[in-house]
């Protein structure tokens, strides 16, 4: 992803001295909030796929980099209504919005993204994009809905998949398509790059997954084993209860915050050997997004789309 990013460098630059203007329009301290999460960077895996799908069929234009705007003001948007339903402690090596300024403006904050997100749609003038962007948006909030549900039982592997397929895959997914729209691309060429982006939406979760229990928080921009301590039941953890039943008490221990459930638990995922078979299920999603991309004409853009997911997989330890 460093190539496509040295590539769009020009792209992502204007993306983000426009993200800066427009958080900081609306009412302190919600746009305090705002600016505070957008100078913590991030990947920008979003806007990258957009302007790339984009970039298949012709210049990036300045509706593209409305568009990659969009899809990170929503990313960003969800980020701070995750940090209060999951009483998030550190993101980006640095503490949450709530822990500063409280609940309440973190949330109201995130309304306030979201509000700029489909104004900058709208303002696009792609009528068919906004109406995706508000179908994505009600799959965001499904998503964590039945996310939620799952604190106070052990959900399957079914449900995980809902989550991530609504909660994550759903925003990369419209991205691409996003950027397809953008370029006029044929209806075909808009579901293949839809394709593309969730599948690369659901490797996305399976690594982050994963990395929770074993990846680098330098690298990770948030600490290690958040997950668990906040009482979310991801993949590793739903394998390990299937391997092992009896362990579904530790489960119950965990979310009360015993440390030694916790610890416990983190153990069972490190030698288990669940992290290699997610890493399988993440490289198959890799695959597949790969292959998504045979639908689209041969240029450099789709190559670099290719190579972004190529990377991510090779995110995995």
């Amino acid at each position: 992803m460093t190539t496509a990013r040295a590539l769009l460098q020009e792209d992502i630059v204007w993306v983000e001295e426009r993200l800066k203007e427009i958080v900081k329009v609306g009412v302190s301290p919600a746009t305090e909030v705002a600016s505070y999460l957008l100078e913590s960077g991030g990947k920008w895996i979003r806007p990258i796929a957009l302007l790339l799908s984009m970039a298949c069929f012709g210049p990036i234009d300045k509706k593209a980099r409305e568009l990659a705007v969009v899809v990170e003001l929503v990313h960003l948007a969800t980020l701070l209504h995750d940090d209060v339903v999951d009483e998030g402690q550190e993101r980006r090596g640095r503490l949450v919005a709530r822990r500063i300024w409280g609940n309440a403006v973190s949330v109201l904050a995130g309304d306030l993204l979201l509000t700029h997100a489909l104004e900058r749609t709208h303002a696009v003038g792609y009528s068919v994009v906004l109406q995706d962007l508000i179908g994505t948006l009600r799959q965001l909030v499904d998503g964590e809905v039945i996310q939620l549900n799952g604190r106070t039982r052990t959900i399957n592997e079914e449900e995980y998949f809902q989550v991530i397929r609504q909660k994550t895959a759903s925003l990369f997914a419209w991205a691409a398509r996003a950027g397809a729209y953008a370029g006029k691309a044929s209806q075909n060429a808009v579901n293949a790059l839809g394709d593309y982006g969730f599948h690369l939406g659901v490797a996305f979760q399976l690594i982050d997954d994963v990395l929770d229990y074993v990846g680098d928080p330098k690298m990770m921009g948030k600490l290690v084993h958040a997950d668990l301590c906040e009482g979310k039941q991801t993949l590793p953890l739903i394998l390990l209860m299937k391997q092992s039943p009896k362990l579904e008490q530790e489960m119950i221990r965990a979310r009360e915050g015993n440390e030694q459930a916790i610890f416990n638990l983190i153990e069972g995922v490190n030698t288990s050997g669940v992290c290699h078979t997610i890493r399988f299920y993440a490289l198959e999603e890799t695959k597949k997004a790969i292959d998504s991309l045979e639908a689209i004409p041969s240029s450099p853009s789709r190559d670099l789309l290719a190579s972004v997911a190529h990377d991510l997989g090779a995110r995995l330890p």
